[in-house]
């Protein structure tokens, strides 16, 4: 998701913001302010993997077929939490287009046969002759039931040394502060480097 916001320090705190009620999630409480930290790995000696040794039940899939309602589960029954909202509304036909773009890859987590997350790569030719190739993770996430048993660093790993593996020049994501309470750190620990911080007002569509 694209968001505008004044840039500040990387090491400015992103915990005390004012927080609001929810009229979605009545439950929930949110902070007046949207912080969206982004972070890159530019090198592969950056990256420390974090793998599981126990696998058992576990399997690492690449969705091989643009299977538009499959996509939706995955991304509703991991990002509802976290309110991804930005593909809600797109139509089947948008999906699938976006599903089959060049250099789009969706990996998905299973354990005893059951979907437990996935992460999303995006490969782009950047610059003016496009020589350079970087990667954006888009999307990454477990379903609730499957957290807190290391997955999401095993998953995340899987996904940076495929990106690496491809021939990426530069690894990038960004995270906000709706996002799960381990995810900037995961980043953090697994090589990724703070590059800019963005601060707005709790847009309306979080609400």
């Amino acid at each position: 998701m694209a968001i505008n916001g004044s840039v500040e320090k990387a090491t400015g705190s992103t915990n005390s913001a004012p927080l609001q009620v929810s009229s979605s999630l009545p439950n929930i409480r949110l902070p007046d302010t949207l912080v969206t930290t982004y972070l890159q790995m530019t090198d592969w000696s950056q990256f420390r993997p974090a793998y599981l040794n126990y696998l058992g039940g576990m399997k690492l899939m690449c969705m091989g077929t643009p299977d538009v309602a499959f996509y939706r589960f995955l991304y509703s029954s991991v990002g509802e939490e976290w309110r991804w909202r930005e593909r809600l509304s797109h139509s089947d036909e948008e999906i699938k287009a976006l599903l089959l773009a060049p250099g789009t890859s969706i990996h998905v987590l299973y354990v005893n046969g059951v979907p437990a997350g996935y992460i999303e790569l995006a490969e782009r030719r950047e610059g003016p002759t496009g020589r350079f190739f970087s990667t954006e993770i888009v999307y990454f996430g477990l379903r609730s039931t499957y957290m807190g048993r290391g997955l999401g660093k095993h998953l995340l790993s899987h996904g940076i040394a495929y990106a690496w593996n491809r021939g990426t020049q530069r690894l990038w994501v960004h995270t906000c502060n709706l996002d799960g309470p381990h995810a900037l750190n995961n980043y953090i620990k697994r090589g990724f480097k703070i590059y800019r911080v963005d601060k707005e007002p709790m847009p309306e569509r979080y609400l």
